[in-house]
């Protein structure tokens, strides 16, 4: 692998997390996103549903107020991951250039109710279970970072709780996309969608407040009626021509795994080396100075290059000298005849 070098552009797609309470505009929101990335990129829109949810909005509305006229897409239901995850992999690129998951929320659950095993006495799932519970998750995740495709993730909106300072009661400190914890790190932008009333008579508006935006273009800001032209098209201008693909957990723990191999069987070859270089030097030591000498130069820095059974055997074996040594020389004895 190369050292740190300048950065580039390794995204070529935008990946958008939408999220908020029912009737916030998720769904028309992100086919109105998708609409116009699909127009931009010249291919079209796959929408993964999972509550059928784009019943409607596949059909000409003339009394909608927003886009009356059918959205044009491809959808697959399911609430299946398993399902999910073979349509993405199998998703051709030359001819869908938006993916729509609507919602994310429900195949985070699907992953969730796979699990077959006990639960605690509480009833909740042990910790030992999450890690199985979380990959087929990740894996989603990573099929979705990594597709060279502009991604909107609908999710619902769940309450972020927190111990108070004060009290130490559990409180609530906010909202947050309900899926696995750290979904909403994985988008570039991450939307929280509001319907909101400036006052008991006026109509409700879908408010687009920008929690997260890696560009810093639209960051911390709040949006009213977010479109394509407001949320997604002042961001295209960022984005590269190579999508860089995202190593899922296990491949990326296969080669550390590989790598740290490696540098254990270098490091025992060279420990190897070491202890008969070192065998060698006790061996030709004549008197206790001479022992005295190899063993001043085992200093803990040279110690530090061995592995703990080849520096046990030169300890064994410079114990063995300095005995030998010492030993008082033995007396002649007298033939008789």
């Amino acid at each position: 692998m190369s050292g740190f070098g300048k950065p580039t552009s390794l995204k070529a797609a935008l990946k958008m997390a939408l999220y908020g309470a029912a009737g916030s505009g998720k769904t028309l929101t992100a086919l109105l996103l998708g609409e116009g990335l699909a127009r931009q990129a010249g291919r079209r829109v796959a929408v993964l549903d999972t509550e059928q949810g784009t019943a409607f909005y596949s059909q000409a509305v003339p009394r909608r107020a927003i886009h009356p006229e059918e959205f044009d897409f491809d959808v697959l239901h399911t609430k299946s991951v398993t399902e999910a995850l073979s349509a993405l992999h199998k998703l051709d690129s030359a001819i869908y250039g938006v993916v729509i998951i609507d919602s994310i929320s429900h195949l985070w659950d699907a992953c969730r109710n796979a699990y077959s095993g006990k639960l605690t006495r509480q009833g909740g799932i042990p910790l030992h279970a999450w890690a199985a519970i979380k990959r087929p998750y990740r894996d989603l995740m990573n099929v979705l970072l990594s597709l060279p495709v502009h991604v909107i993730l609908c999710g619902r909106q769940g309450i972020d709780y927190g111990e108070d300072e004060g009290t130490g009661e559990l409180k609530a400190l906010g909202y947050r996309l309900r899926a696995e914890g750290e979904t909403g790190y994985e988008p570039d932008v991450l939307v929280r969608l509001e319907s909101h009333k400036a006052n008991r008579k006026a109509a409700a508006a879908i408010l687009a407040h920008i929690e997260k935006d890696r560009t810093g273009i639209l960051a911390g800001s709040t949006i009213e009626w977010p479109t394509f032209d407001k949320l997604a098209k002042p961001l295209l201008g960022l984005l590269g021509t190579k999508q860089a693909p995202v190593p899922s957990d296990d491949e990326v723990a296969m080669r550390d795994a590989e790598a740290l191999e490696r540098q254990e069987e270098e490091r025992s070859h060279r420990s190897a080396e070491l202890a008969a270089d070192y065998a060698a030097r006790i061996a030709a030591a004549n008197t206790p100075e001479d022992l005295r000498h190899v063993g001043q130069q085992l200093t803990p820095g040279v110690k530090a290059r061995f592995v703990p059974q080849d520096l046990e055997r030169v300890r064994d074996l410079y114990g063995k000298r300095q005995a030998g040594l010492k030993a008082p020389p033995r007396a002649p004895t007298n033939s008789t005849s």
